[in-house]
């Protein structure tokens, strides 16, 4: 086997980890949580399925590479709750460093671009991460929602903690930005959020 082709099969190899790296967000139809890989597949379908909304132009095809790409670096440095304020506090030197190493694995053409592919997501400076931004918040929002706020109440969540982490991203749809926007406002009238 040539070095390329094995480099490249190292790397699938390393993301089967993203099978047993656990979110806080609950699957619908069982008493579980999501995976790393059920997340960024579920996210990527989002990409297509919902691109009609974005408000600024957007490459459906880079906002799924992106998707698929951006809990990678969660093989190492483990996934970050979004309300942990003491985990946030060295999450970037954590998934930064994570990175260097899981994207070294590849070929140094494929390495670069799915390195940039994350480093952009993470900036959310283009259209096109801010959009990806907007799919990886609806999705456990939207999980979470229609299994009664289960998370946000184990957590003790508030309202304001939960606009807080999306509002960032409400120029990114207007259309997401309402269904959001209602999620919440529901979910606190029915005490799932304080």
């Amino acid at each position: 086997m040539d070095e390329r082709l094995k480099k490249q099969l190292d790397f699938m190899l390393e993301l089967d980890k993203m099978k047993n790296l656990y979110r806080q967000t609950y699957v619908l139809h069982e008493d579980r949580k999501e995976n790393d890989a059920e997340h960024s597949w579920h996210i990527a379908i989002l990409a297509f399925l919902l691109a009609e909304y974005a408000n600024e132009p957007i490459d459906v095809t880079h906002v799924m590479k992106m998707v698929l790409l951006h809990d990678v670096i969660e093989i190492d440095a483990g996934d970050t709750y979004c309300y942990d304020t003491e985990g946030y506090k060295s999450k970037a030197e954590r998934e930064e460093k994570a990175a260097r190493r899981i994207f070294e694995l590849l070929p140094d053409d494929q390495r670069d671009e799915f390195y940039a592919l994350w480093r952009e997501f993470e900036d959310s400076e283009t259209a096109d991460a801010r959009f990806a931004a907007v799919l990886d918040r609806i999705q456990p929002l939207m999980l979470n929602y229609t299994k009664g706020g289960i998370s946000w109440q184990e957590h003790g969540i508030a309202m304001e903690q939960v606009l807080n982490r999306n509002k960032e991203y409400f120029s990114s749809s207007d259309k997401l930005a309402d269904v959001i926007k209602s999620v919440i406002n529901d979910a606190h009238e029915k005490g799932w959020l304080k």
